[in-house]
């Protein structure tokens, strides 16, 4: 059994003296893992991090076996180690993607978008927002998707403030009437692209956040959200006075 395909590297772990258990997100494989040989030498160690565009073959003897990979490097993300706030983005986005994903099934609309939200968090500092919206569509994807199109109570789609915790949709002021301090906050940048302060953003994380650590951790064993991504918030929250694109 064997296949090619480009990808990102997710995580790496030490297998024995020499090697490393690899794991990579695909376009056509998604979430796989596999054994590098020599893992710890000085021509692969550097490029075996976390956030790197690799090209990666996979060959095993059954299908079900862990098997090899052999990489060779594309682009490396390593700069972003430079700075913290990228650095905790860009492990925010690989730590979610090893916790949500089931192994082996493609996910090709949010491998495409993982691509771009990695190249954006290596490349500019207005990726904060972009990173918000990959956490909608991860959901999405993974059959958790909000609807924020109209009011879940009046069927408007004007006035809409709130998120139901339950159902991910979205209620209007006039709907939410004497239950809308147990609802979520809809900030506005959850449904727009516009230029958004720190704070609204966070409120937007803690949100989406929502439903990932109550409607899919639960799916996945209820296990606690990776830390990384609270480092991630945390270092948002130093910036409360930047407006972010």
């Amino acid at each position: 059994m064997e296949w090619r395909d480009q990808g990102a590297i997710i995580s790496v772990r030490h297998h024995g003296e020499t090697s490393a258990i690899v794991e990579v997100f695909t376009k056509n494989q998604g979430r796989h893992a596999g054994v590098v040989r020599g893992a710890t030498s000085r021509k692969i160690a550097p490029f075996l991090q976390p956030g790197g565009q690799v090209d990666v073959s996979w060959r095993a003897r059954l299908n079900e076996h862990l098997g090899t990979f052999t990489i060779e490097p594309i682009q490396s993300r390593a700069h972003v180690m430079s700075n913290p706030l990228a650095l905790a983005g860009l492990n925010a986005v690989c730590a979610l993607l090893q916790f949500t994903l089931p192994e082996r099934e493609s996910h090709p609309r949010l491998y495409e978008t993982s691509i771009a939200l990695l190249d954006s968090i290596s490349e500019t500092s207005d990726w904060p927002l972009d990173y918000l919206h990959w956490e909608m569509l991860l959901l999405d994807d993974l059959g958790f998707g909000l609807d924020l199109s109209e009011c879940a109570v009046t069927g408007t789609q004007g006035d809409l403030a709130y998120v139901s915790p339950k159902s991910g949709r979205a209620v209007s002021k006039s709907g939410a009437g004497e239950w809308a301090d147990r609802l979520l906050p809809l900030t506005p940048c959850l449904i727009s692209d516009a230029s958004v302060g720190v704070t609204e953003l966070i409120e937007g994380l803690r949100t989406t956040g929502h439903f990932l650590e109550n409607h899919l951790a639960p799916e996945l064993g209820n296990r606690p959200l990776p830390e990384a991504r609270a480092r991630m918030i945390d270092r948002l929250g130093r910036l409360r006075t930047r407006t972010l694109k």
